[in-house]
């Protein structure tokens, strides 16, 4: 049963992106426009945020309500559901850019077919499944049921979008989930192939100015790699000396320190920084 709810993910965020032509007869006013956006911005925030560096990598802690309602934004966005999504993540750390990582870019000799395989062609394959799901997200009643739902969130969005402003809003809720699925991919296939690489992680990972833009600081790969558990990723190393990078999840996990919903975060010394050094 779990493969199959799982398997739903693909096949609706293929309907996503055949929705986005709706674009086309209804055109893209500026409040749907805005609607877009503000989508994007709040989904991506939830998935970075949330999934990415509490949930999978524990770079601070907060209460579960911040778990779980940063969880159903996130998966509103067609990430799938949290336990999938940590499995996975987990995966590429522990098998980077070999083989046995789902997604990978560089296990082709033709780069364009290893793009396509780390952008969108992995999710059609068998390793689209997990081994193994993890062991605290599913102990949590609230995360696994989600993690099985996950469609409910996406559908529950599309429908409010129409119910807000009918077609067009569809169409940019379509367009909004389509483009934020790209930008997320790309850490995984455009982080692996293009950027500089300041710290010595032993693979192909590279901070990406340009991914980290349209990923609110998730770019920082490089540095991710080699700090996993840092809960800000902005870092680089310039002239033998450690520069911080724009890098707005992290802010935003600030505010929420701020509002007593975040504590303990996770952050390398200077030092730690310096001898990873390329």
């Amino acid at each position: 049963m779990r493969r199959l709810l799982h398997g739903l993910g693909p096949k609706l965020m293929i309907l996503i992106h055949l929705g986005c032509a709706v674009l086309l007869w209804t055109g893209l006013g500026v409040g749907a426009a805005l609607w877009a956006v503000a989508l994007y911005l709040l989904r991506m925030l939830g998935t970075t945020a949330i999934y990415h560096r509490l949930l999978t990598h524990g770079s601070y802690r907060a209460p579960r309500m911040v778990w779980w309602i940063g969880s159903l934004v996130a998966c509103s966005s067609g990430q799938m559901g949290p336990s999938w999504w940590k499995a996975h993540h987990l995966q590429h750390h522990r098998h980077v850019d070999t083989a046995a990582d789902p997604h990978t870019p560089l296990q082709s000799a033709n780069g364009w077919r290893g793009f396509w395989h780390s952008q969108v062609g992995w999710l059609l394959t068998p390793e689209f499944h997990p081994a193994e799901l993890p062991a605290d997200i599913e102990a949590d009643p609230v995360l696994r049921t989600m993690d099985r739902l996950h469609v409910v969130p996406v559908l529950a969005l599309a429908a409010l979008s129409w119910q807000l402003g009918g077609l067009e809003w569809l169409g940019a809720f379509c367009l909004s989930t389509v483009v934020l699925y790209h930008a997320v991919a790309s850490v995984n296939s455009l982080a692996h192939l293009f950027g500089d690489q300041p710290f010595n992680t032993g693979d192909d990972s590279r901070n990406n100015g340009f991914v980290a833009l349209i990923t609110l600081g998730e770019g920082w790969h490089n540095l991710h790699h080699g700090f996993q558990a840092s809960v800000r990723q902005g870092f680089t190393l310039r002239h033998g000396k450690v520069r911080r990078l724009p890098d707005p999840t992290y802010s935003f996990v600030r505010l929420l320190q701020k509002l007593g919903w975040a504590s303990q975060l996770r952050l390398p010394s200077d030092h730690a920084l310096l001898a990873r050094a390329r």
